[in-house]
């Protein structure tokens, strides 16, 4: 049985470099080998739910600008599964939440720069869905109960975000984590660890910091969503934890 992880996506930069993360990131797609693949991705937002619905291989999106060339001339030509696709709508319908398919859209740089690393082959089918920023960790949570199970059918299911992103308060210079930042994810790991649901649906308000750790929150929602989606709190763990820049979280977690 898979768990489902929230795994942090952080630079485009990933794709091509070489240091402790990609290498936790090639050893964690070594340790499960899925089926198929479900990724909310932080970069790509909706009002309704989306979900991509393609048999084909995806384009891959540049979503990003300013980097080095190499990193424009990777491709991750992942094929996805429309089956899979009709099964997550269904699924998401049976939970009273609405659902829409597009069959068109390519896999961002939130999916592919990670992927790319986990599963270098692009040979496991992929189904890339949308989040919705604004709507309560309550239900984005409920979006994630949606799909409980599939981890038993051997479909991994990823929230693909960061859980301290603030691009305005990054240290071009810092060796060390600031401890706003520390903390924050500290008080996530703690509300974890005693299985206090409740307290994370209202981090705005509980959490040290939160303000800061999460600025807007497109990029925590697949936190909740991979969190609903997994095996329970009791058995949700931190697998890797280290910071860039100061304060860019690369926390990742396995539900």
């Amino acid at each position: 049985m898979l768990p489902s992880l929230f795994l942090a996506h952080g630079s485009p930069m990933l794709a091509i470099e070489d240091n402790q993360y990609t290498r936790f990131l090639e050893n964690l797609g070594q340790q499960y080998h899925p089926k198929a693949i479900v990724i909310f991705t932080a970069h790509w937002e909706a009002a309704t739910l989306t979900i991509s619905s393609l048999d084909e291989s995806y384009e891959t999106i540049y979503d990003f600008n300013g980097f080095p060339p190499e990193l424009y001339e990777i491709k991750y030509p992942a094929k996805g599964s429309t089956m899979l696709a009709q099964q997550l709508k269904d699924r998401f319908a049976k939970a009273g939440i609405p659902a829409n398919l597009d069959p068109k859209r390519g896999l961002d740089h939130g999916s592919w720069t990670m992927l790319s690393k986990m599963y270098p082959n692009a040979d496991i089918p992929v189904v890339q869905v949308s989040v919705h920023p604004f709507l309560p960790p309550e239900t984005q949570y409920k979006i994630g109960e949606a799909l409980k199970g599939l981890g038993q059918e051997d479909v991994l299911v990823i929230g693909s975000g960061v859980t301290v992103h603030n691009l305005r308060m990054v240290n071009w210079d810092a060796n060390e984590p600031e401890q706003w930042a520390v903390a924050f994810d500290d008080w996530l790991l703690n509300k974890i660890q005693h299985q206090d649901l409740q307290s994370l649906f209202q981090y705005q308000n509980l959490a040290p910091n939160a303000k800061y750790a999460v600025p807007r929150p497109e990029h925590f929602v697949p936190f909740f969503i991979a969190m609903g989606s997994g095996n329970g709190l009791d058995q949700a763990k931190a697998i890797y934890r280290d910071y860039e820049l100061g304060t860019l979280s690369y926390l990742c977690m396995e539900f």
